[in-house]
């Protein structure tokens, strides 16, 4: 199996930073697309990043010139720099990895616990 673990949320004023981590671990064979989704309160779960083994991006337009996903691929992690940030911004921030792990024949989709991140106004 493969296990994501995320660190770095917190709370932050408004124009200010944070860069969250995610750590996969486990039986890993391969890690293919990783990437961040966020959920706030009352609203439905929607990508925010996301980086493929290759290095190809994609971002939530709102997150376009403020956020920046890179990974480090030796060592399973996905970064995400968050600057200026804003307070619609505050929400739980969950990894995701496609991933190959031992014992398995096909890549399934995993998910972090989720770190929070909460923007003041």
């Amino acid at each position: 199996q493969v296990q994501l673990v995320e660190s770095g949320g917190g709370l932050v004023q408004a124009g200010g930073s944070l860069r969250l981590s995610c750590a996969a671990s486990g039986s890993i064979l391969i890690i293919n697309t990783m990437g961040w989704y966020r959920q706030a309160p009352g609203k439905q779960r929607e990508m925010v990043a996301t980086i493929t083994r290759g290095g190809t991006l994609n971002y939530l337009d709102s997150v376009k010139g403020r956020f920046t996903i890179s990974r480090d691929n030796a060592k399973n992690t996905v970064y995400l720099q968050m600057n200026s940030l804003k307070p619609e911004d505050t929400a739980v921030y969950l990894c995701n990895a496609d991933g190959l792990a031992a014992g398995n024949t096909y890549i399934r989709n995993y998910w972090g616990q989720g770190t929070q991140v909460t923007v003041s106004s």
